[in-house]
């Protein structure tokens, strides 16, 4: 193993023994990668980052700072996260839309992209080819195919919108009738912007 490790004496930096970083990676300082974890040669993986049992982590990957990544996660090529997304156990990224085995379509990959501080619940699923907004929150088992607003919360198959969730990941509730929603634990306002379909942090 051969990675480009940004380590320091307090970094804490920690690969198991039983994990595989390939030579060419590079992985932040402060990470922590666990049990049968595999990150591939080509990924670009932040600091402080946690990666949980028998995660892999393919070539063409880009992972931001203080991504959370739960047990028996695959992150595969195209894919990117950023700043402090968390991905729940056994959640699904895909890469193609059309596989078939007799088929080669490495040409055809769709990228994905999870913007910050987004949440993708244990065991969702995330067809290839969209954009998850910051702060959205999948819901378990939900199935996305299409692109997710910043702040909206999703379920279900096909994933719907339910409603918005703050950053502190809470569900906001709305202000009387008017377009402000406001976190029940935090006190931060978002104004809607009903004509855009847009939530955005007001205070």
């Amino acid at each position: 193993m051969s990675a480009s490790i940004q380590s320091s004496e307090s970094s804490k930096t920690f690969i198991h023994p039983t994990a595989i970083v390939d030579e060419g990676a590079t992985l932040g300082e402060g990470s922590r990668v666990w049990h049968w974890v595999h990150i591939s040669a080509g990924a670009n993986i932040g600091k402080a980052c946690v990666f949980g049992q028998n995660v892999f982590v393919g070539n063409k990957v880009i992972i931001g700072n203080n991504v959370k990544i739960q047990n028996n996660v695959s992150i595969y090529d195209a894919v990117t996260l950023e700043d402090d997304v968390f991905c729940g156990p056994s959640m699904v990224f895909t890469n193609v839309i059309n596989p078939r085995s007799s088929v080669i379509r490495k040409n055809e990959y769709l990228p994905t992209l999870v913007k910050k501080g987004a949440t993708l619940g244990a065991n969702c699923t995330i067809v290839c080819g969209i954009t998850l907004g910051e702060f959205c929150f999948i819901g378990a088992g939900a199935v996305v195919t299409k692109d997710v607003p910043a702040y909206a919360l999703m379920v279900g198959n096909p994933a719907r919108q339910k409603g918005w969730m703050g950053q502190h990941g809470v569900r906001l509730q709305q202000v009387g009738s008017t377009n402000s929603f406001k976190c029940p634990e935090t006190g931060q306002t978002y104004l809607h912007d009903v004509r855009l379909e847009r939530l955005t942090l007001s205070s």
